[in-house]
């Protein structure tokens, strides 16, 4: 039977502090949305799929985003709370349907901040042979990574210590407060803006036309090399790059004036990305043949290495290794807000919606994530944890394009701080769009996905059906049964 509570039901503050402001907002979308898709997927998704026409893949990836955004805008002004799509979808389609899309939210959340921490390993790593300083090869990587020895033996991976270390420093960081890691986020966005500034008008005049033939390499003959195909894999494999407006809505219930300032960022960090994305991509297809790009989880740092200005290479990684902070930060951030919401309703254990009492944040969350997505980063590669973000926030997008629908259909004499234009046009073409790109991802991320989710129902089956608040509420208001005489 549908459970489901109404669309207007009170947000339980809980604890969290409403500190946010719009430009908090604006710069928590541009951090989360501006980072590892750009800074490395860019080149794994040219290098495998699409060739220069990676280009195409970003503006593809933003229309389907376009749609959605404007889908989380006109719920998030609604619903002002804690929790993103779960929230969205236990509102509009019932408590089963916010567990399955808060469950995908997770895996999207905590793969993101893992895929992002390996990429950020990558370029210190490569910072630090700059500087003359080596690691040991084999903690830089997972084990199913090949390293070169110094000896120039190609050896497997044992773990990705420095991934680990920044995702347990973040987490610290945000146990201690949002208002303060807003602040630090804030810096990081000025800092990684300026170096994509640096990289593209310092890079321009170096640019070789000849890595722009063929714009569109020929397919392989399999799906996704390539081609066509490979352009619509490549947008979903990027579509990992806009995760940071969902990170917008998370924090609803830590937003002044929610119904004004979510659309707002929402929108707004979309403007600013998707004119980046576009322009970066340019910028580094020209400057690095894509063939060098496959497998490259630092393809800056490989791009950057075609300039002259030696004193350049060092500042734009120093740049991409700050502005990969705010990624994380803001992905960490995500999904304990998420978790929050799901046990705030009873779906998981009480443990993960207490906050603590002097600092105002889900401490039990933070490190039960700072563990879990540590475990990730170090034993997991960055294409395949790209994968299964890309995957996990398309099924999101979705599922809030449908929750407008619902809602329309359901309440539609509510009032909308934002509402979105053209009727159902809009929503449509978001889930049309954003299951195109789901399709065109390989079969096994389909299967982790799958398997993810079955996890999940086993885990709702038996402990949150029977512990919801929802479930506690029709409780109490059924009648008390009689005796048969």
């Amino acid at each position: 039977m549908l459970r489901r509570l109404p669309a207007n039901a009170p947000a339980d503050n809980a604890g969290l502090k409403r500190v946010l402001g719009l430009g908090s907002l604006i710069a928590l979308g541009v951090g989360a949305t501006i980072g590892a898709g750009l800074f490395s997927l860019t080149g794994i998704a040219a290098g495998s799929n699409a060739g220069p026409a990676v280009i195409i893949s970003f503006a593809l990836a933003a229309v389907a985003c376009a749609f959605a955004g404007l889908c989380y805008g006109e719920l998030a002004g609604m619903i002002p709370t804690a929790g993103s799509a779960y929230v969205y979808a236990y509102a509009a389609l019932g408590e089963l349907a916010g567990w399955v899309i808060g469950w995908d939210l997770v895996l999207e959340y905590t793969v993101g901040a893992s895929a992002v921490s390996v990429s950020w390993a990558r370029y210190m790593r490569s910072l630090l042979d700059e500087w003359g300083i080596h690691l040991a090869p084999r903690l830089m990587a997972s084990p199913f990574e090949v390293v070169g020895m110094i000896d120039g033996r190609p050896v497997h991976g044992i773990a990705n210590l420095p991934a680990v270390f920044i995702i347990v420093a973040i987490s610290m960081l945000l146990m201690r407060g949002i208002a303060g890691s807003a602040r630090m986020n804030m810096l990081v966005v000025i800092i990684k803006l300026t170096v994509i500034a640096a990289v593209i008008g310092f890079g321009l005049p170096y640019i070789k036309v000849a890595n722009y033939t063929p714009f569109i390499p020929p397919n392989t003959g399999t799906f996704g090399q390539y081609g066509l195909s490979g352009i619509l894999r490549a947008a979903g494999t990027v579509f990992f790059a806009y995760l940071g407006f969902d990170a917008i809505s998370t924090v609803a219930q830590e937003t002044r004036n929610p119904g004004r300032n979510m659309p707002i960022g929402l929108m707004a960090s979309l403007a600013i990305c998707t004119a980046v994305y576009i322009t970066f991509s340019f910028v580094l297809t020209g400057l690095v043949n894509y063939h060098a790009m496959i497998g490259d989880a630092a393809p800056v740092a490989t791009a950057i290495d075609q300039t002259p200005f030696g004193w350049l290479k060092a500042a734009v990684k120093l740049g991409i290794i700050c502005g990969f902070l705010s990624v994380i930060l803001v992905m960490l951030l995500g999904q304990s807000r998420i978790f929050f919401a799901m046990a705030r309703d009873g779906l998981l254990p009480p443990l993960f919606c207490r906050t603590h009492a002097g600092w105002g944040t889900p401490v039990g969350c933070h490190l039960f994530f700072m563990v879990v997505t540590g475990v990730l980063a170090a034993f997991l590669p960055i294409e395949q944890l790209a994968h299964m973000t890309s995957i996990g926030t398309l099924l999101a997008f979705v599922i809030v394009c449908v929750g407008v629908i619902v809602l329309r259909q359901r309440e539609p004499e509510r009032p909308r701080v934002f509402r979105v234009p053209g009727g159902a046009f809009i929503p449509l073409a978001g889930i049309a769009s954003c299951l195109v790109m789901m399709v065109s991802l390989d079969g096994l991320t389909w299967l982790r996905l799958v398997g993810w989710l079955a996890i999940g129902m086993v885990i709702y089956a038996k402990y949150g059906m029977h512990h919801s608040r929802l479930a506690a509420r029709q409780g109490q208001d059924m009648p008390a049964m009689r005796p048969t005489p």
